[in-house]
């Protein structure tokens, strides 16, 4: 295994802003992040797939009355989006290395206030549906952890997994719905704060437009 890969995961293990397996806390924290980890009362928003953890730490940032949790299963990524947070004094930051679809054994119902899904993997082949983030086995999850009224927001560049979205999430009850289909010259951007992601930098320098939904449950 590379030397840079194996410093991340000892990084992972030392950080008190990573819940990973191994740690007595990534059996105990369902339900008791705002007791057990933050110490507030303050709005619980996740990140899936947060990669690199560049939009956790960046709305962290921009909004200190909230508590920003990245989901990733790759430790390698969000050992960078850690020690981000920790070189600049982010309290309101913590990183779980788990697959998403484990999410209720970390989570307990209506704990979680918002939920930001960016630029996933659009699985285009037809029988990888089932894999999509906004497939209805997703979106009844979410339904079970975010608050009464919480919020899902959803960026990516693929047409595709926009569409399917809008569908899915009018099939399982979502309502509010707000999108755009080139969010850079929609009234919605001000959402953003200017915060991208590497890959949103990198669509968006090569002439796609991307493609927002915001929605209430």
């Amino acid at each position: 295994m590379p030397r840079l890969k194996l410093q991340r995961f000892q990084q992972n293990a030392d950080a008190p802003n990573v819940i990973e397996r191994g740690k007595p806390v990534y059996e105990t924290i369902k339900g008791r992040w705002h007791t057990d980890y933050f110490g507030n009362e303050n709005p619980i928003v996740l990140e899936l797939a947060c990669g690199k953890g560049e939009y956790t730490v960046g709305l962290a940032e921009v909004y200190p009355e909230k508590n920003f949790i990245g989901i990733d299963i790759k430790g390698e990524r969000i050992a960078r989006g850690s020690q981000q947070a920790l070189e600049r004094g982010l309290v309101n930051v913590a990183f779980v290395r788990t697959d998403i679809r484990y999410l209720t054994e970390f989570f307990a119902g209506q704990e979680i206030a918002e939920i930001w899904i960016t630029f996933p993997d659009p699985q285009p082949r037809p029988k990888q549906d089932k894999h999509r983030l906004t497939h209805p086995r997703f979106l009844s999850v979410y339904k079970q952890l975010l608050i009464n009224n919480g919020t899902l927001h959803l960026k990516t560049d693929s047409r595709e997994l926009f569409e399917y979205s809008l569908q899915t999430l009018t099939d399982q009850k979502y309502h509010t719905i707000l999108f755009t289909n080139d969010l850079y010259n929609s009234h919605l951007y001000n959402i953003h704060n200017n915060i991208k992601t590497t890959y949103e930098q990198i669509f968006h320098t090569l002439g796609f437009t991307i493609n927002y939904i915001n929605c209430k449950f």
